[in-house]
C-alpha cells in the first residue's frame, strides 16, 4: 500500500523554514506498513494543489496534504479541497466553541477570521485538533483516502499519532515493513561495497540493502516491504549475523545510534572519565558529548584553545615544539591532548587543530588539514586527516573523525 505526502506553503519553497513535517509523517506510515511513494513540496496555489492531488490520486491509496489551513488569505488549502470533492463549507459549531476557548486563554477576540477556521467542508470526516485552531480533515474518494492536517509540527503530529494512523489501520489492512540498519565505521564506502560484494549479491530478492554514508559512518539498511514482519525480521538478523563475520572491526552497531552515543554508552558502563582540547573544532567535540543526558558520569572538562598562547598556557603545549612544527602537527596535536588529560586527571583526551578555512592554507598544510590526539592509558598519538574544503564541512568532519577514533580505542 502506498502514500504520497504533499507539504504546502510558499515558505517551504523559498527555504524560509525546513519541512520537518514529512520526515515525521514517512516514519509513522513506515511504521505501520505504508510505502511513501512520493514527498512533494508546493507553494499556496490553487492549481498546483488541484494538479498535485490528481497525480498522488493516481499512485497512491492515501494522500496526506499539511499547511495552508491558516485564517489568512493566503491559506487556500481548505477551500480548494471543497471545490475538488465538489462540496460546501459548514459551520462546526463544537470546533467553534474550542478554537474561542483557546482564543481566550491567550486573551485574543474571535473575530470573522477565526470563526473562518471553523468553517469544514461538508463531506470530511473532522480530525479534532486538540493542541491548535486549524482542525484536520479526512475525506474518501473511490476507495481513497485524502487527509488535511496544520502546518504547525507539534500540531500536525498530534493529529498523526491520535488520529490519522488510528483512523488508518482501521480503514486498511495493512502488512508490515521492516527495516534494520547496521552501523559500520572508519571504512570508506567504496572499500566497505568491495568487501561485502558477495554478501550483498547472495541477498534474497524481497530484502534490499541501502548505503547511508555521513563522516566516517556509513549506515547499512536492510528493508523488506509489505511482509510477514516476525520472519523477515529473523532472516534480516541471520544475514547481520553473516556480515558481522565479514567486517567484525568496523561495527559499531545497529539502527539509530550515533558514535558519540556508543562512547557515552561504553564510558559510563566502564566508569571512565574523558576530556577535550579544540581549536579548529571549536568545541563541536564537547558539545556532541555534553548534548547527552547523563554525560556529568564521564565528561570532566573541554578546552577551546583557540590561540596558539592558550595552548601554551592552559594545556603546557611547548612554544617552542608550535614555533618549530606549527601549530597544526602532530606533536601539537599531541601534546594538547596529553595536556587536557593532565590538567582533567581524565583516562582519555581528545584534541584538534587544524585549519578549518576558508583562509589559513598552505601548500604543505592546505584548507581542511587536521591533526587529531587521542591520549590514552597506554599511550598518545596523533593522525592527521583531510577534511574538506568547506569550513563547517571540516569542523563536522573532523569531529566525526575525532570520536570514531576514540571509539577505535575503546573497542
Amino acid at each position: 500500500m502506498k502514500a504520497t505526502i504533499v507539504t504546502i506553503g510558499d515558505e517551504i519553497l523559498i527555504g524560509q523554514i525546513l519541512d520537518t513535517n514529512s520526515r515525521y509523517i514517512s516514519r509513522a506510515l513506515n511504521t505501520h506498513g505504508i510505502v511513501v511513494a512520493e514527498r512533494t513540496s508546493i507553494g499556496d496555489n490553487r492549481a498546483q494543489i488541484i494538479e498535485t492531488l490528481d497525480r498522488a490520486l493516481a499512485q497512491s491509496e492515501v494522500v496526506i496534504i499539511t499547511g495552508g489551513l491558516g485564517p489568512t488569505k493566503d491559506d487556500i488549502t481548505k477551500h480548494t479541497l471543497c471545490d475538488y470533492f465538489g462540496s460546501t463549507l459548514r459551520y462546526d459549531e463544537a470546533e467553534a466553541a474550542h478554537i474561542q476557548a483557546m482564543l481566550a486563554v491567550r486573551h485574543i477576540a474571535f473575530n470573522d477570521l477565526n470563526r473562518g477556521q471553523a468553517m469544514v467542508p461538508e463531506c470530511c470526516i473532522v480530525l479534532h485538533n486538540a493542541h491548535g485552531t486549524a482542525p484536520g480533515m479526512w475525506f474518501e474518494h473511490e476507495g481513497r483516502v485524502v487527509i488535511s492536517l496544520p502546518g504547525v509540527p507539534f500540531e500536525m503530529q498530534h493529529l498523526i499519532d491520535e488520529e490519522v494512523m488510528p483512523r488508518l489501520k482501521q480503514r486498511f489492512e495493512l502488512r508490515e515493513i521492516v527495516h534494520r540498519t547496521m552501523i559500520t565505521f572508519g571504512i570508506a564506502e567504496s572499500i566497505l561495497a568491495e568487501r561485502i560484494a558477495t554478501w550483498e549479491e547472495a541477498l534474497p530478492d524481497h530484502i534490499h540493502l541501502a548505503y547511508l554514508p555521513a563522516p566516517n559512518v556509513v549506515r547499512l539498511r536492510l528493508s523488506a516491504y509489505e511482509v510477514e514482519g516476525k520472519e523477515v525480521r529473523h532472516e534480516i538478523d541471520q544475514l547481520f549475523d553473516e556480515l558481522q563475520k565479514i567486517i567484525p572491526d568496523n561495527i559499531a552497531g545497529f539502527e539509530e545510534a550515533s558514535v558519540e552515543e556508543l562512547v557515552h554508552n561504553t564510558l559510563i558502563n566502564r566508569g571512565l572519565t574523558l576530556a577535550v582540547a579544540e581549536s579548529c573544532t571549536g568545541g563541536a567535540i564537547a558539545s556532541k558529548f555534553t548534548a547527552q543526558a547523563g554525560a556529568s558520569a564521564y565528561f570532566l572538562c573541554g578546552v577551546v584553545s583557540y590561540s596558539n598562547e592558550a595552548k601554551t598556557s592552559v594545556l603546557g603545549v611547548q612554544m617552542s615544539d608550535i614555533a618549530q612544527y606549527g601549530a597544526v602537527s602532530e606533536q601539537v596535536a599531541k601534546a594538547m591532548a596529553e595536556g587536557a588529560k593532565v590538567i582533567s586527571g581524565a583516562n582519555f583526551a581528545i584534541s584538534t587543530t587544524g585549519i578549518a578555512g576558508p583562509t589559513g592554507g598552505s601548500k604543505e598544510k592546505p584548507v581542511g588539514t587536521v591533526w587529531i590526539g587521542i591520549s590514552t592509558p597506554q599511550r598518545t598519538f596523533a593522525v592527521c586527516k583531510n577534511c574538506g574544503t568547506d569550513r563547517s564541512q571540516v569542523i563536522s568532519r573532523a569531529t566525526a573523525y575525532a570520536i570514531a577514533m576514540l571509539y577505535d580505542e575503546l573497542k
